[in-house]
């Protein structure tokens, strides 16, 4: 029965799509780029060469969890913008989502529409089963990942981050 399952399970693989190794504290931004909601195209490397960028990834825009990751850096950002974070949100949402989402929860920060190819997600390591990021987040400092969170936080997104930066980790 084990061998009947495995068996299903790395079959279907190629339809769902396997996702690509989860990066990793010390590894380099990944040199992908994407259309933010706007549709032009941000270049993550060159983003996040200088000072702190937090990529995050969320499920689907204007949803209950994913609503709260976003508003908790929205609510918190005096703070990130004092500890000089800039920060880019990411889903396998189209760009027409994305701007919808950023302009009713007046996000001050961009949404990366990773729909298309999903190389963001792919890229990072945060694509799940059914081809949407996987909630997480990536704090880079000068292009290299500081800290990664691969389960992503909802309500209190800002401050885990904020709190990691006080701790003299980064």
């Amino acid at each position: 029965m084990k061998t009947l399952f495995a068996t299903l399970l790395m079959t279907s693989l190629p339809f769902f799509g396997a996702a690509a190794e989860k990066l990793a504290v010390g590894d380099p931004i990944p040199a992908v780029t994407c259309n933010d909601q706007d549709g032009k195209p941000v270049d993550l490397a060159k983003e996040g060469a200088q000072g702190y960028l937090l990529v995050y990834f969320y499920p689907k825009a204007k949803t209950g969890g994913c609503t709260k990751q976003g508003c908790s850096l929205r609510d918190n950002w005096d703070a990130l913008q004092k500890a000089g974070v800039a920060v880019l949100g990411v889903s396998t949402d189209d760009e027409k989502l994305q701007k919808e989402f950023k302009e009713e929860q007046k996000f001050p920060f961009r949404l990366l529409a990773d729909k298309e190819k999903k190389a963001v997600t792919e890229a990072f390591g945060v694509k799940n089963l059914i081809g949407m990021a996987g909630r997480s987040a990536f704090l880079f400092k000068d292009g290299k990942c500081v800290y990664a969170d691969h389960k992503g936080h909802t309500g209190d997104q800002a401050q885990v981050i904020l709190e990691f930066l006080k701790s003299g980790k980064k």
